[in-house]
């Protein structure tokens, strides 16, 4: 588990699995479907889903969507590509929706 230092932790709502520390979060402004969602540059106890093309609402984009370890549950997705050169910065990273998150202290 981890250590004190890396606490706040984000876990997975449904099954408390850990998925990510607050020095991974990057931005708390991003949009999913159930509302408002957390870019993270590093996710754990994750499985990736298949790669797909989708149309955004800032462009177009190669994701994949990322699912609990433990549980299964559907988190949000991982930006593999973008094809617009101004949104190449959220490649490689997570985005993660608040609804399924627990912050743990």
């Amino acid at each position: 588990m981890a250590e004190s230092g890396d606490y706040p932790l984000y876990s997975c709502r449904n099954c408390r699995n850990p998925l990510a520390f607050h020095s991974d979060l990057l931005s708390k402004t991003f949009k999913a479907k159930s509302g408002q969602a957390y870019m993270f540059s590093h996710v754990m106890n994750i499985v990736l889903g298949q790669k797909e093309d989708k149309k955004m609402i800032t462009g177009m984009y190669t994701v994949a969507g990322i699912f609990c370890s433990n549980c299964g549950r559907d988190l949000g997705w991982k930006y593999v590509r973008a094809f617009d050169p101004s949104q190449r910065f959220k490649e490689g990273n997570f985005i993660v929706e608040k609804l399924k998150l627990l912050k743990e202290y």
